[in-house]
């Protein structure tokens, strides 16, 4: 059998386990291996097993995800959330729809030290949704600026996300965070502007609210000093060159839970308990990655991502169609997986593609992220809309997505700016690195 045969049969059995909820990481270490057994043999796929496992433990650029983990997790246990929603909500204080706009810089001020879509979507159902609810606002805006405005976790650097594509794409941490600052910003902004825009269709949905006395809005600002000095240092110090993106994890890390000691809002407790979910959370997606290795290497050996680049190529479309057509692909796929599944089972396909149209395997990074986010807001999968439902059952699903639909649009406006002004993912890094 052609090995090119082997592998879209294969892709339709992972498809087939992953709807089975057999495990994602499971799925494809099996597949992987067993389409690897079939083209080259036993010898050579169990000798390929044995070194996946090697090449994943002593790989120095992984040591950057637990880390970065353990200051999401830490800062999520802490009242750091509070403190930036406070300040969000004061900047945009006696707007209409001025909390739902705070939410939004809220979560995504909170995404720069988390780097987690669902921890942020999480923390931030938990700080903003009774606010909202508090002041009027219908669960629909309410829930759906929490789960969209979560996306922007998994963007603006440091993003968990952009490190595994790093990873599998072998790209610089540096350069993918640079290229995806500027992107983040502009898609903030973007939600800010729906919000505008809503807030005059459906005002009796966006009650306005008081402003802020000038003292407590200036008091509220302030309480913003503890992200912004950790965000500065991480991220500032990785573009200036100060340090490694591993060494800015640790300090960051470092700096996360001494913050939470002085301030007496972290305890011995506490903290051991965000060890453990930082272990838990490590180890599961380090499995994940193992499994994706091992898949990447059968895709290599079945040449469909070559086969496949051939034939796009003699059908004689531009990059552009081929662009919007992976656009496409990707948001059929975020409807039944999730983002860092959907990267890790695609990257070695379509990675070899895009780069040989002339686009930057940086620039096709942030795309994906952007393109990945859709899928989580929207079902039958949409992990964000599931970690609202899970922490507020009384909101239906059917609300719930009435919500999230506004800003789907903002979404596909935020890819088309991307197709259309690379160099708003490529100036920053080039004009750094």
């Amino acid at each position: 059998m052609a090995p090119q045969i082997i592998g879209v049969l294969a892709i339709m059995l992972l498809v087939g386990m992953i709807f089975l909820r057999v495990p994602v990481g499971t799925s494809l270490l099996l597949v992987g291996l067993g389409g690897y057994w079939a083209i080259d043999g036993s010898k050579t796929a169990l000798f390929t097993l044995g070194d996946k496992p090697f090449l994943l433990a002593q790989a120095y650029s992984l040591s950057v995800v637990p880390l970065f983990l353990l200051m999401g997790v830490v800062a999520s246990r802490t009242k750091m959330a509070t403190e930036l929603f406070a300040a969000a909500n004061a900047l945009f204080s006696g707007l209409r729809g001025g909390l739902a706009m705070g939410t939004v810089g809220a979560c995504a001020g909170f995404g720069a030290i988390c780097g987690s879509s669902l921890a942020t979507a999480s923390t931030m159902t938990r700080v903003s949704i009774p606010e909202m609810r508090r002041h009027g606002y219908s669960d629909a805006i309410a829930s759906g600026v929490v789960a969209s405005g979560g996306t922007l976790g998994i963007l603006i650097p440091p993003s968990i996300i952009l490190i595994i594509y790093s990873i599998i794409a072998q790209q610089s941490v540096p350069a993918l965070f640079a290229a995806a600052l500027i992107p983040g910003l502009l898609l903030a902004a973007l939600h800010i502007v729906t919000l505008s825009v809503l807030s005059r269709l459906r005002p009796d949905e966006m009650p306005p609210v008081p402003a802020m006395p000038f003292s407590e809005r200036l008091s509220a600002l302030v309480g913003f000093w503890k992200m912004a000095a950790i965000f500065l240092l991480v991220v500032g110090g990785i573009f200036a060159g100060w340090f490694s993106p591993t060494e800015a994890a640790a300090i960051g890390a470092l700096l996360t839970i001494a913050m939470g000691f002085l301030t007496r809002q972290l305890t011995a407790t506490t903290l051991f308990g965000a060890f453990k979910e930082t272990v838990t959370t490590t180890g599961t997606l380090f499995y994940i990655i193992l499994g994706a290795f091992m898949f990447a290497a059968f895709m290599v050996q079945t040449r469909i991502p070559a086969t496949l680049g051939d034939w796009i190529n003699g059908q004689g479309l531009s990059p552009l169609a081929i662009i919007l057509f992976l656009v496409v692909i990707y948001v059929i796929l975020g409807c039944f997986l999730d983002s860092i599944s959907m990267i890790l089972i695609t990257v070695p396909v379509f990675l070899p593609i895009v780069e040989g149209l002339g686009y930057s395997p940086v620039w096709f990074g942030v795309f994906l992220v952007i393109v990945a986010e859709i899928g989580l807001i929207t079902p039958p999968v949409g992990l964000n809309i599931f970690v609202i439902r899970a922490q507020a059952p009384d909101i239906p699903l059917s609300t719930i997505y009435r919500g999230i639909l506004p800003f789907l649009v903002t979404h596909f406006v935020g890819i088309a700016l991307l197709i259309a002004v690379p160099s708003l993912a490529i100036w920053l890094p080039s004009l750094l690195y």
